[in-house]
């Protein structure tokens, strides 16, 4: 875990979310700490999944809330607003209500078809990634959810301002070559 939090700061990746759900609460902090150790003098933010109390006590950037997490509400009231909240949401109105929580982004999805997502169900598809991006603009959306190299511009064209992957960023020698290809393709669209 800690190579790949090295390799995404190397490829410049703006946000590294730790989500290692399993791990008990004292082992989690003390990998939080070091992977922020490793971010702390670069542009990548760190998250935790879920767990707002060890985010905020290893020095995290902030957290990750998926949809058995406490409210964004909640978590901005106990945390403040130097925490960044990411919430995950998978139609249109939590997409709406987490900003309205006091969220600073969602993740959207399943996008496409993926195994770790597959207890939510059907993909959404880009349609409606399109849709939510236009109904929460400016507010930041960020595809999830079988993105790969090769339907990233897809989900950048919708709207997302950007993207999440497991499979696309697990492999630490590729990451740079992922991330150039994936600005590449935001830079094209943004012309």
């Amino acid at each position: 875990m800690l190579q790949l939090v090295q390799a995404a700061v190397a490829a410049g990746i703006d946000l590294v979310q730790i989500r290692e759900k399993k791990l008990p609460a004292k082992v989690l902090y003390e990998l939080t700490v070091k992977a922020v150790a490793i971010t702390a003098a670069s542009a990548t933010r760190l998250l935790v999944n879920d767990r707002a109390d060890i985010a905020a006590a290893a020095g995290a950037d902030g957290v990750h809330l998926t949809t058995t997490s406490l409210p964004a509400r909640v978590v901005r009231a106990a945390f403040g607003d130097d925490l960044l909240i990411g919430v995950s949401t998978h139609s249109r109105q939590e997409a709406i209500d987490a900003g309205e929580q006091g969220a600073d982004f969602i993740v959207f999805g399943p996008v496409f078809k993926t195994i770790s997502k597959s207890e939510l169900g059907n993909p959404q598809g880009v349609q409606q990634l399109r849709l939510v991006c236009r109904e929460v603009k400016p507010f930041p959306v960020v595809a999830l959810g079988g993105v790969t190299t090769a339907n990233v511009a897809a989900c950048l064209a919708a709207g997302a301002q950007g993207v999440a992957a497991i499979d696309m960023f697990h492999d630490v020698w590729r990451l740079r070559d992922v991330v150039s290809e994936i600005r590449e393709n935001f830079q094209r669209i943004q012309a």
